[in-house]
């Protein structure tokens, strides 16, 4: 028994420790993705978690441990601002009645540290899906350094009407299945549920705002959950407390009324009328298109439907972008492995970005999104020394953000 305290407290004492030496990280390219331009060759100096110098060559301090990455682009850390730590692939549905919490939770820690071995370091978590304020606790444990992980956004339980997104309507209801996410019907109760969330630990809040939907001849309809007043009432009341609410909305009308409203991000956005692209335009609302999921499901599903709704889903995202609607990068992992979403990214250029685009998407757009801009999210002195390595020049392949193979996090290396 002391000889298992004693390796868990030296796992613990590893993830916990902030550096305090210098590292000079060498390797053929560094990519200042604000530009688009490679230094090659590039160093980065960092010293102790943040980053002291980039440049083609840099300061190298009496003792420094120099790490020489070879024909590698050096990057910022990939962040994903869709993803589910406790969901696993399988059945979703039953995931939340056939496993506790705690179980479920323990699979959360696995997940996060998939996720950052992939690359990923930083991530918002949109709903644990039934398990409450678990969430808290796991981004707690890793900002403690007690297990690895992402840097973490978390919002608790997701927030949907009774009988609406998430809701058990396909069981029996004397069985009394619970919803996945947390009533609230109308704006008293909305604010209610928002300081509970707060209260359990919520970074920010995740509401359904659309659901269910249906294409039918290339016509989306989509019903709306809350109405424009509800839901400004949903940001004011996060505002507050100086946070703000992102939406899964898929179409319209609901769209509209969230992106009025002025949350964080629309999730999913399937269909936007041309109004909509236009506020969110003008707002600098980002879509988060979540391509990842929608293939996965489409490849894993004998249902033409599920390819019939890709297809559209493409059709649309292209409108959004010649409309200059902004993306972020999420992938809404885990139904699917986590610690292979770096395919959004993938996906977000097969479908109309360039690999430089996509990127800043991913990594710029992501770090004011999750509120860690001018901390995360570029190669800077100053910032914290959240810094991969991917094989060849992602501008050119970007497909290398699938392969990454070096991963440090606030100046600890975790993947080399």
């Amino acid at each position: 028994m002391r000889k298992l305290a004693l390796a868990l407290f030296i796992c613990a004492c590893t993830f916990a420790q902030t550096p305090q030496h210098s590292i000079v990280l060498h390797a053929a390219r560094v990519l200042d993705i604000e530009t688009g331009k490679m230094i090659a060759p590039g160093e980065i100096l960092v010293r102790g978690e943040r980053i002291a110098e980039v440049g083609p060559s840099v300061t190298h301090d009496a003792g420094a441990q120099i790490i020489d990455l070879g024909d590698h682009t050096l990057m910022p850390g990939l962040i994903d601002v869709h993803v589910h730590l406790f969901l696993h692939p399988g059945a979703e549905d039953m995931q939340t009645i056939q496993e506790s919490v705690p179980q479920r939770t323990i699979f959360a820690l696995q997940a996060a540290k998939d996720d950052l071995m992939a690359g990923f370091t930083a991530e918002r978590d949109m709903g644990t899906e039934g398990a409450g304020s678990a969430d808290t606790a796991v981004r707690n444990s890793i900002n403690k350094g007690l297990v690895p992980g992402p840097r973490m956004r978390i919002s608790g339980n997701a927030v949907s009407i009774l009988g609406g997104h998430e809701d058990a309507i396909n069981y029996n209801p004397e069985q009394h299945i619970f919803s996945n996410a947390t009533y609230a019907n109308n704006a008293q109760e909305l604010v209610t549920v928002i300081r509970q969330q707060f209260k359990e630990g919520a970074d920010f809040i995740k509401i359904y705002e659309t659901g269910r939907d249906t294409l039918r001849n290339g016509v989306y309809t989509s019903i709306y959950q809350y109405t424009l007043e509800e839901m400004t009432t949903a940001v004011q009341e996060a505002a507050r407390s100086g946070k703000r609410v992102a939406v899964h909305a898929t179409g319209e009308p609901g769209t509209g009324y969230a992106v009025k409203a002025g949350v964080a991000s629309v999730d999913h956005a399937y269909f936007l009328s041309d109004e909509t692209m236009r506020l969110m335009h003008e707002k600098q609302i980002p879509a988060v298109p979540t391509f990842a999921i929608s293939e996965y499901f489409a490849e894993e599903s004998k249902n033409p439907g599920r390819h019939e709704s890709l297809d559209f889903h493409i059709t649309q995202f292209k409108k959004q972008l010649a409309a200059g609607v902004p993306m972020a990068a999420g992938s809404d992992v885990g139904p699917f492995p986590h610690g292979t979403q770096a395919r959004e990214y993938v996906s977000m250029v097969k479908y109309g970005m360039t690999p430089l685009a996509a990127i800043q998407a991913g990594i710029i757009n992501g770090a004011k999104l999750l509120g860690w801009e001018a901390q995360i999210g570029a190669l800077k002195a100053g910032y914290y020394a959240d810094i991969i390595a991917v094989p060849g020049d992602p501008l050119k392949d970007i497909t290398a953000l699938q392969k990454v193979a070096f991963v440090m996090k606030g100046g600890v290396v975790v993947k080399k």
